[in-house]
């Protein structure tokens, strides 16, 4: 059985309900919901946890009020701790949650951005055979230098799911450079890869630009139209599962957390899609973003 590293940031997220996103220089009122720890990695996580797939968590857990609530529920759902780190807080976000379940962050980031080198000390990444990157790492260059250093050694059959994220237009060419290379599995929605690789193709020329570069699947979300694969000239789209929303947070995390359980598992990329997309209709069927303790 493959062993999965999960890499990226466990925050704290205080969710919000209000029924409309302010416009400039508004004033409205919105109703506190909760405290929710999330951050993508943590998703993802909580789909390998909950197809009972084993992966470690790689996240830095430092020291403040919002390290101690990562810690508290790390503690209750007997995830170890693999980056104690002593150098400031863990990040926290505002959650914005409008009727239809869309979500709005406001991020204030925290040690997830203080990447070490020495930290990779704490593991052996030749012990796994996929890892799991979110976008959010690299928009720093020095962090994500860092990691993608870290990831250098990894064994020439392992694979890693790069997951875009929004952010994807502040990454530099040359970090773009360092991710997309051979045996990098890229999930984005479509406004996601249209950034990817600046200007200059079509939605259709950059997904293939990307396989030629990374000779692995390209996937592409489409919100309630399913997923667009791409591979080797070859596409198929996979339906989405339908459920009712109550929110959308942790939905692509938790999707990203299901295929690398089901590839984990031996299953085809299209049989790995379907079980993500499956995980997926639970969560945003749910209040809490991760399956952790489901």
């Amino acid at each position: 059985m493959s062993r999965s590293l999960i890499i990226g940031a466990a925050f704290v997220d205080i969710v919000l309900e209000l029924p409309k996103l302010p416009s400039s220089g508004q004033d409205v009122t919105a109703n506190f919901r909760k405290y929710n720890i999330g951050g993508s990695a943590f998703n993802v996580y909580g789909a390998l946890q909950y197809a009972e797939q084993p992966a470690d968590l790689f996240v830095p857990v430092g020291n403040g009020q919002y390290a101690d609530m990562v810690r508290a529920q790390m503690q209750r759902a007997k995830i170890s701790e693999k980056l104690s780190i002593s150098t400031g807080d863990n990040g926290w976000d505002l959650s914005f949650v409008e009727p239809n379940g869309e979500r709005t962050f406001v991020t204030i980031q925290g040690v997830e951005q203080q990447w070490r080198p020495e930290w990779f000390d704490n593991i052996n990444v030749k012990d796994y055979q996929y890892f799991y990157l979110s976008g959010y790492e690299m928009e720093d260059p020095k962090t994500a230098n860092v990691i993608l250093d870290g990831l250098a050694n990894r064994r020439s059959d392992s694979y890693l799911l790069f997951d875009v994220s929004p952010r994807v237009s502040y990454l530099s060419p040359k970090i773009m450079a360092r991710l997309l290379t051979q045996h990098v599995i890229v999930h984005a929605n479509q406004d996601e890869v249209g950034e990817l690789l600046g200007n200059g193709s079509n939605l259709a020329g950059k997904i293939t630009q990307v396989n030629q570069r990374t000779n692995a699947p390209v996937l592409v979300t489409l919100g309630e139209a399913g997923t667009l694969y791409y591979h080797d000239g070859k596409q198929e789209k996979i339906t989405a599962e339908k459920n009712r929303v109550v929110n959308t947070i942790g939905a692509g995390d938790t999707y990203c957390g299901g295929i690398i359980a089901g590839l984990s598992q031996g299953m085809s990329m299209i049989d790995a899609i379907k079980f993500g997309t499956h995980l997926a209709s639970l969560v945003v069927g749910q209040e809490t973003s991760s399956l952790i303790n489901h």
